[in-house]
Parts: C-alpha cells; structure tokens; sequence
C-alpha cells in the first residue's frame, strides 16, 4: 500500500468499513510509515474533536486514537486465530477420513 492509498481509506478506518484484507494493509503501512500515522492522528483529531466539540463534554482524544489502533490490531489477531483453527479442523477432518478410508479398506 503506498501513501495516497493509505490517505484515502482513512475515512473508512475511522468509520470502521474496512474489509480485514485492506484493514492489515493499512495498519502495516500506519505501522511502518511515521508520515501517514501523523496523517492518521491528525484527520482523527480533527473529524472526532469537532463531533465532541459540538457535543460539549470532555474527551482524551489520543487516548480514543490509541484505542481505536489496538482494537483494529486485535481485530486481526482474532481473524487470523479464526482461520488458523479452521485450517487445523479441516486437516484433523482430511485426516480422520483418511484413517476411516484405510480402516474400510
């Protein structure tokens, strides 16, 4: 993913629209690109401080911002956990019938 990509599906991060494919390409590149995670901090700043603003009370944006991250970061986890067991089921599933085949046999 290179940079003008990454700028515009920032609005889709933010609304929370990204697919898991494009979620880990973006969050690999805000991972490994200080400019577009500035980019990123800053449009979030922005969008989310007028919403509060208009909504009066308090609000620690950064704080919102880092968790915003960790939660799409634990998004991953979880998906690739998901398809990690469903590879290991569908092997022990191969192999019970491979073994029920040659039991037949």
């Amino acid at each position: 993913m290179d940079c003008k990509e990454f700028e515009r599906l920032i609005p889709e991060f933010m609304e929370d629209r990204l697919d898991y494919k494009r979620l880990k390409k973006f969050m690999e590149h805000a991972d490994g690109c200080g400019e577009c995670s500035e980019e990123l901090a800053i449009q979030f700043l922005v969008t989310e401080g007028m919403v509060r603003l208009e909504k009066g009370g308090t609000f620690d944006l950064q704080r919102e911002m880092m968790l915003r991250m960790e939660e799409a970061r634990r998004s991953m986890r979880m998906h690739n956990t998901v398809k990690y067991i469903s590879i290991t089921l569908g092997l022990f599933a191969v192999a019970a019938l491979a073994v029920i085949i040659w039991l037949v046999i």
